[in-house]
């Protein structure tokens, strides 16, 4: 596609809104804090449960990501 194409196609979308160099101005990079390497023991069930998918460490790192949100709110 074209970038007059993608535009038409932003301005056609009622849920989509345009954006111009005034919006970016104030926008800033924020990066990622870098993962941490660690060693942890885990029940051999629970990590063959979360092996069966490809990127089981993501996952076990968004449970537990889930999990301390819950505890924060509570």
């Amino acid at each position: 596609m074209t970038d007059a194409e993608i535009r038409a196609g932003i301005e056609d979308d009622p849920d989509a809104r345009p954006t111009d160099a005034a919006f970016w101005r104030g926008a800033r990079l924020v990066m990622p804090e870098p993962k941490k390497s660690i060693t942890i023991r885990l029940d051999a069930d629970i990590l063959r449960f979360f092996q069966r998918k490809p990127r089981y460490q993501t996952r076990i790192n968004a449970v537990l990501r889930s999990y301390m949100r819950a505890q924060s709110e509570g």
